[in-house]
């Protein structure tokens, strides 16, 4: 088997579960619907008796439940329970090349493989193959360590980016998957859309996928001679907490005087994640706005036009304003119901930001904020949907702030100059559209 750990990936042993009936089997990613118990309560219906990914994680609405530790407890046991009573077919070191059709028809494609938590690094200025998108929150990695940590099984939830334009690497990978028959095909629970998948293995295949890492690591070329091959686009702090676990086990067993070569070769150095195409059609990139509570709107919309430059003009309607910001890349919409007049206003700034436009207008939030703390407090909030913007900005004291699309051809090339986007930057489709847990790997 073709080695691809130049490029900070593996080709994984995959276990499938032998019943692929996927409306039971697979559940959304742990860290969607963190407040609303009824949709995991729904889940738990739809999963009913059977074997159920459900029973492998611990949604994180339930995260500070007074019995976490059981719970965690029963995840570790019924991974043990799964893995000796024959749920899963025999491992397989396989590819799998996926097609997911959401609920809003949208077709997504993408390929499973693992990654070495050696070549990614969520830090700010990282040179690593593998970068983080969006800031970590250190706090969130300790409790989801207990999960983790011990456990002997993963499922994936992970989704990493690749910057292809030319349709290399996922979507001729799945051309050459697609000759043979799928291995799994089926509904997803409670309205989630459809999932199939394909196994990528042999030696033809393993020759396409070295050659289209290749080209990618050559086109993703800095300056300094590293490479920035995969952004993490959801699951940062499931990433970061693998890392955490790996790298915790690496200094046990160095302090119990183990082999180097003996530590590098345990499972929980990789972990598994699905690749998919910044450029895949079936993937939607969607801002999420902001929306400011106590703040002059004057002076925030004066503040931002000397920060980020460009001009400010004003829009007749909710629907000219949005035509405005949704046709640039670097336009903000400012809504708001002046106080004075008691009118209604939008306002567009057509800034003269280059990179992606969130990665500056935040930083300049933050500013504006602080130097307002001695004169009122003034508060922000993240919201998602342009409605929401609107509905908001008509609220007396409110001033929302609609964001432009984000561009994908400025999206590497931003985290590789800036580093991770600030918080909250974007959403990677709906909470529907997030992975769903399918395949699985021993620990």
């Amino acid at each position: 088997m073709k080695s691809f750990a130049e490029f900070g990936i593996k080709v994984p042993e995959i276990l499938l579960p032998k019943d692929k009936d996927l409306a039971s089997w697979c559940v959304i990613a742990c860290d969607q619907y963190t407040q609303d118990v009824s949709y995991w309560e729904k889940a738990a219906a739809a999963a009913g008796s059977r074997p159920s990914t459900l029973n492998l994680i611990l949604p994180e609405v339930y995260l500070s439940a007074p019995d976490k530790s059981e719970r965690i407890r029963k995840i570790h046991e019924t991974m043990a329970s799964y893995l000796a009573d024959g749920v899963f077919d025999a491992p397989q070191e396989e590819c799998i090349y996926i097609e997911r059709r959401t609920g809003y028809g949208r077709i997504r494609r993408g390929l499973v493989v693992a990654v070495d938590l050696e070549a990614y690094d969520w830090r700010p200025g990282s040179r690593t193959p593998i970068r983080a998108t969006e800031a970590t929150i250190v706090e969130r990695i300790p409790p989801r360590k207990e999960i983790r940590r011990g456990a002997p099984l993963e499922s994936p939830h992970i989704m990493l980016l690749v910057n292809d334009s030319g349709r290399h690497l996922v979507e001729q990978c799945g051309a050459l998957a697609r000759r043979t028959p799928p291995l799994y095909d089926g509904d997803l629970m409670l309205g989630a859309g459809h999932i199939s998948g394909w196994a990528l293995r042999g030696e033809e295949a393993m020759e396409l996928l070295y050659g289209a890492l290749s080209a990618l690591r050559e086109s993703g070329r800095q300056p300094d001679g590293s490479s920035f091959l995969f952004a993490v686009g959801d699951g940062n702090h499931s990433l970061a907490t693998a890392k955490a676990v790996w790298d915790e086990y690496k200094e046990s067993r160095r302090a119990a005087g183990e082999a180097e070569a003996v530590t590098a070769a345990s499972p929980l150095r990789y972990a598994l994640v699905e690749l998919v195409n910044i450029y895949d059609e079936g993937l939607t990139f969607e801002p999420i706005h902001r929306v400011l509570f106590g703040a002059d709107a004057a002076a925030l919309t004066a503040f931002l036009k000397t920060e980020l430059g460009g001009a400010l003009s004003d829009c007749a309607s909710a629907a000219d304003l949005g035509k405005m910001v949704g046709a640039s890349a670097a336009a903000f919409g400012f809504v708001y119901r002046d106080a004075a007049s008691g009118q209604q206003r939008y306002v567009c700034l057509e800034s003269e930001v280059r990179e992606l436009a969130v990665s500056r207008l935040q930083p300049a939030l933050d500013a504006f904020i602080a130097a307002q703390a001695t004169g009122g407090a003034v508060s922000i909030d993240y919201i998602h949907g342009s409605d929401e913007v609107f509905r908001l900005g008509a609220e007396p004291g409110a001033v929302a702030i609609l964001l432009p699309p984000v561009a994908k051809d400025s999206f590497f090339a931003t985290i590789s100059a800036r580093g991770p986007l600030p918080r909250k930057s974007f959403s990677m489709g709906e909470a529907s559209e997030k992975r769903f847990y399918l395949e699985c790997r021993a620990l």
